[in-house]
């Protein structure tokens, strides 16, 4: 691991799905879908997926924005179920406001940083969900900044966004900024492309891509406790 201490940084900055919070998309578009009578399975939503993920690759390749993905996601059952796609969209995003909650040691690793430096969220998960979510876990109090790709119009990893971070941090020194996140491509490389120090949160303990190389990783946020304050 590499030489970071909360003494070292001025500033750090998370990802928001799967890093602070645990996603759970299935369970998500089940509670959307009952609402229509509908019993979604996981059948339905290997099928979500299959048209979901490559869109959500395009997005974060800057070749799609993020309407356009929210609302090609939801377009096969807007047709079945004879609603607008948008609205199912909206409604998928307001039932995983109700089931997104902190992944273990993530409060009590957002406690203990707070006050000893600031703390901000780069996230390309979209506006609707992310303040809700903040106010009703009681979080929205310990961020500083809160950056979203859909306000933005850029996804990580595009240097950009990172470099707008910055500007609404009003903060010059990049290598007093770590970048904690689970996904190598948008959090870890685009934080490493901008000039920050970088953590790749991997509980699931896979290889790191070639090419990408954090300053840290680590498999739980204790483990990140333990190393910033150690």
């Amino acid at each position: 691991m590499s030489e970071i201490h909360v003494s070292t940084l001025d500033w750090v900055l998370f990802d928001a799905d799967e890093t602070l919070f645990h996603f759970d998309a299935f369970a998500g578009l089940q509670r959307l879908f009952s609402q229509f009578g509908v019993t979604f399975n996981k059948q339905d939503f290997a099928d979500y997926q299959q048209a979901n993920l490559p869109l959500w690759t395009a997005y974060q390749n800057g070749e799609i924005d993020a309407e356009t993905l929210q609302i090609t996601r939801f377009e096969p059952w807007a047709a079945k179920l004879g609603v607008q796609a948008k609205a199912l969209n909206d409604g998928f995003l307001d039932a995983m406001a109700d089931v997104c909650t902190p992944l273990p040691y993530a409060t009590e690793l957002l406690n203990s940083l707070r006050g000893r430096v600031k703390l901000g969220i780069i996230t390309n998960g979209f506006t609707r969900l992310q303040q809700i979510r903040l106010e009703r876990t009681g979080l929205a109090e310990h961020f500083d900044v809160l950056v979203i790709s859909e306000q933005v119009g850029m996804a990580k990893p595009a240097r950009g966004i990172f470099e707008h971070a910055m500007h609404k941090m009003q903060h010059n020194k990049p290598d007093t900024v770590l970048m904690v996140g689970d996904n190598p491509h948008s959090d870890v490389l685009g934080g490493l492309n901008a000039g920050m120090h970088t953590c790749w949160y991997n509980p699931a303990g896979h290889s790191a891509p070639a090419e990408i190389t954090p300053h840290l990783q680590v498999n739980c946020h204790s483990q990140l406790l333990a190393h910033l304050t150690r």
